[in-house]
């Protein structure tokens, strides 16, 4: 048999595979002009003296949580993680692609430190893609913000239980495919960036403001703030306040989805203005020689640990092939 022969045996061994094993969209996507490959993500764990001198985390055994952490639904990957501490219990909130249903999904972990994970269960599922789990505590309540862009809108969600039971309260923005909206209060007003070009570019960034968290939000007159970028426009986890600083991150995704993670200092935030500048002129994370980033990373959700020191759950993704090597992460350390 020729080396050929072998290869077109091979590459019709796997399509047969894909398509019996996978949900459509994901195996169209796989087998596209470059072959059966996908970005596997997982979550990471990164400590610092800021939230732009963050490292990962020593003596930590990252990643915390990987797709064979999930064991309640089949997982494609793990991706998109924030925090909330609350008591003496952090909890964690992220995606997991669900590749039976062929969607992400809202998963739960636990940690009593920080740096060691357990995972629990989904938390959050609806008929259309959710993501981006932007969770938040306001006047003793827990509200959520997942992307979802499917629905064509951004929705509030609040905790009727914390954290396993989540209602969708509001519909704070509708008409475009918003993706990973970020929501902060800056001078007793409510903020919100998204990005409104998902599907083609990650190039196009606006800005929303509102009296109340229920709003009525309204665009920003400067907005969009960011248009024809796809190196700073799309968000990359929660906006932050270090010192006097607000600090926002954005995803570079040049030339991949998902390939680094710029910050931008907010100096100039007013109903009619804005201003913003670089808080650093090199990327705060991006590919590396670990196994679990080689392709990228695309996320930060920094928390003050204490008063010198930040941590951060973070995400990063490395591409494989068709089938993914079982095992590899349960040996990582």
């Amino acid at each position: 048999m020729t080396a050929a022969a072998l290869r077109q045996i091979c590459k019709w061994y796997v399509k047969r595979n894909l398509r019996e094993h996978w949900p459509s969209r994901i195996a169209d996507r796989l087998l596209g002009a470059q072959g059966p490959i996908h970005q596997e993500w997982s979550i990471g764990i990164a400590t610092g003296s800021s939230p732009l001198r963050l490292r990962h985390a020593a003596g930590t055994c990252n990643p915390v949580l990987t797709r064979y952490s999930v064991s309640d639904v089949r997982a494609l990957f793990v991706a998109d993680p924030f925090l909330i501490r609350v008591e003496e219990l952090w909890h964690m909130f992220f995606e997991v692609y669900n590749f039976d249903a062929d969607r992400g999904e809202i998963a739960w972990a636990t940690s009593r430190d920080g740096f060691s994970w357990t995972y629990q269960k989904i938390v959050l599922r609806e008929p259309f893609h959710l993501s981006y789990p932007y969770v938040f505590e306001w006047q003793s309540r827990y509200y959520m913000i997942p992307e979802t862009h499917q629905a064509e809108s951004v929705r509030l969600y609040e905790a009727k239980t914390f954290p396993t039971e989540w209602v969708c309260t509001d519909i704070l923005l509708h008409g475009h495919r918003f993706a990973d909206s970020s929501i902060f209060m800056n001078d007793d007003r409510w903020w919100l960036f998204t990005e409104t070009n998902p599907a083609l570019a990650h190039d196009t960034l606006r800005l929303y403001q509102a009296p109340d968290l229920r709003g009525p939000w309204q665009e920003h007159p400067r907005s969009p703030i960011v248009q024809r970028n796809p190196h700073i426009a799309r968000p990359a986890g929660r906006v932050v306040r270090d010192g006097g600083r607000i600090l926002r991150f954005a995803q570079d995704c040049f030339p991949v989805y998902g390939t680094r993670v710029r910050a931008f200092e907010i100096t100039d935030l007013t109903p009619s203005t804005y201003r913003e500048r670089p808080a650093s002129f090199r990327p705060l994370f991006g590919p590396s020689w670990r196994l679990w980033t080689q392709g990228g990373m695309h996320h930060i959700d920094a928390q003050r640990l204490n008063s010198h020191q930040w941590i951060a759950a973070v995400d990063g993704w490395r591409q494989v092939g068709w089938p993914i090597p079982d095992g590899w992460q349960r040996n990582r350390c």
